[in-house]
């Protein structure tokens, strides 16, 4: 079983580092695990228990590294999302929801200390050969039947990947290093050819959709003092 995570503990280790080092320049949150269920068969203490981790954890240790960072005016924080914090899939909905948290609050937190000197980068990868679609990897123990050919036949593909994904780990580390070290930082880091190829797809997506409803998205506002006075009678 998963235990919930232990803020103390992220405070207790950034302080052990800062006593060691010093200081601490970089801040890698890279704690996370999936978890495979449909929506409608995820289990409500493993929900929990994976936003703990996913986000709260990832919250833990960046608020305890931000006052050094803040006082040295100088410091980057990086958050490993997922090429599924940017798009959903089947029996992975409530991993996404993490990733996607992780997303949003990464944004707020880049836009709240950019004045202030410090850097934040969203790393996103797509399947790499680590333990997340193996042993690191949890699901639900309710199966149903309705769902077996989206959900249930993505478990199966999911943990059947384990073992031969095309993301090398030490590759993806020395893009990150490369990403922190660039005199312009992304806020974005795209990690693997499946990551670039959906997350642009998604990108059109989103452009085909809002444009083909822009009309009746400019509608849903009050109208301007010119359109009123257009609309009036002579």
């Amino acid at each position: 079983m998963v235990t919930a995570r232990d803020p103390g503990r992220a405070a207790d280790a950034v302080a052990r580092a800062q006593a060691v080092f010093g200081q601490i320049d970089v801040l890698v949150n890279n704690a996370g695990y999936g978890y495979l269920a449909a929506v409608e068969e995820g289990e409500d203490d493993e929900v929990r228990a994976l936003f703990d981790t996913n986000v709260f954890g990832l919250v833990d240790t960046t608020r305890a590294v931000l006052p050094g960072m803040r006082a040295r005016r100088a410091g980057h924080i990086v958050n490993v999302s997922s090429l599924g914090g940017l798009v959903g899939f089947g029996a992975t909905g409530y991993y996404h929801a993490s990733k996607f948290a992780v997303e949003g609050l990464s944004e707020s937190l880049a836009a709240e200390v950019a004045p202030l000197g410090l850097k934040v980068t969203i790393v996103e990868p797509a399947a790499f050969r680590t333990n997340w679609s193996g042993p690191s990897m949890r699901q639900s123990a309710t199966a149903i039947a309705d769902y077996a050919t989206t959900a249930g036949a993505r478990r199966a593909s999911t943990l059947a990947s384990y073992g031969h994904q095309p993301g090398d780990p030490a590759r993806a580390a020395q893009a990150v290093i490369d990403a922190v070290t660039a005199e312009e930082p992304p806020l974005r880091l795209l990690l693997g050819k499946a990551a670039y190829d959906i997350a642009t797809a998604k990108l059109d997506s989103l452009r085909t959709t809002f444009d083909s409803w822009r009309e009746a998205t400019l509608s849903a506002d009050f109208p301007t003092e010119h359109e009123v006075m257009r609309s009036s009678p002579a």
